[in-house]
């Protein structure tokens, strides 16, 4: 049916971000193709774990197994929204949730008033006019948490399945800020942790609940002894897409994990972190505040006791 209809057509799952972006005009289609039939189990192996992409955020957050093994990823979902809305809304469609921006997400009115931009109706983009491309934030918080435990997707289109890393599944683009294909619907992720992996997700948002992120990092670090033999750490609403905080993995690698090390890491996640003024509060402030998130996640991640995650 997607491939048939093209971009007349939507697909939706739980509809929580897709449903209000219809009301404002920001999507103009005249089909919704309904995803109920998703799966929406946990499978469990030794080493990895399989989410069903109809699974709801909520389930994921109270799930034993992912608490356990992935504790960051679990963090992740039940720090999405609202309650309410973490009940409905599913682990697929936060990995494909659109692009925010605060020109963009509003009412059709406000909008036209503004001039658009150039993600739907204008020509260009209004945090940057002098720009060729549109600057909207990536909003999803499970994302950066499965790119940084090595998520790989399940993709299902008309010409088959194929995996993906979840890393893989985004472009620095605003607009066309997927690599996914349109008739492609994600139908499951996959984590995988070592035994010594350890992981946390800290969200920055004005109020603490319903609000999307405006700053927020995704950490998992494997230790032994004490020291960081590998290290993940990826940033949400900081860029059009998750960030990977490339320089701050280096620098932790070898090092322990103590209060000195998550400092300097800190600093050097927050450099890349470039946020304009396309979301809640001052980009200044958020752009100060990346390296505090990183340090709570890492600090978060140095605390738990071993073995938390295996």
């Amino acid at each position: 049916m997607a491939a048939e209809l093209g971009p007349r057509a939507m697909f939706v799952a739980g509809g929580t971000d897709l449903f209000p972006k219809l009301k404002r005009r920001q999507f103009e289609i005249d089909t919704v193709i309904g995803l109920d039939f998703l799966s929406r189990s946990v499978r469990n192996g030794s080493d990895e774990c399989m989410v069903d992409a109809g699974m709801t955020l909520a389930a994921a957050s109270h799930d034993a197994h992912l608490n356990a093994r992935f504790k960051g990823y679990a963090e992740a979902a039940g720090l999405v929204s609202s309650p309410p809305l973490r009940n409905v809304g599913t682990i697929g469609g936060n990995l494909c949730v659109d692009t925010r921006c605060n020109y963009y997400d509003m009412t059709y009115e406000w909008r036209k008033a503004a001039g658009f931009c150039m993600k739907k109706d204008g020509d260009i983009c209004l945090v940057a006019p002098s720009s060729p491309r549109c600057w909207a934030i990536s909003s999803s918080d499970t994302a950066p948490m499965a790119i940084a435990l090595n998520g790989v997707v399940r993709l299902t289109g008309p010409d088959g399945e194929r995996e993906l890393p979840v890393a893989a599944l985004y472009r620095d683009d605003g607009i066309q800020y997927m690599e996914k294909q349109p008739a492609e619907v994600v139908t499951s992720l996959r984590l995988r942790a070592s035994p010594n992996t350890r992981s946390a997700y800290v969200k920055l948002r004005r109020r603490g609940s319903i609000d999307f992120p405006i700053a927020g990092a995704a950490v998992a670090v494997e230790l032994e002894g004490g020291v960081v033999t590998g290290c993940r750490i990826v940033l949400s609403a900081v860029a059009s897409y998750p960030l990977a905080a490339k320089a701050a993995e280096g620098f932790l690698k070898g090092k322990p994990l103590d209060a000195e090390a998550i400092q300097e890491a800190a600093e050097l996640a927050a450099k890349p972190a470039k946020p304009l003024d396309n979301a809640d509060l001052s980009h200044f402030w958020r752009k100060r505040m990346v390296r505090v998130v990183v340090e709570q996640a890492l600090t978060e991640v140095s605390d738990q006791p071993p073995g938390l995650d295996g």
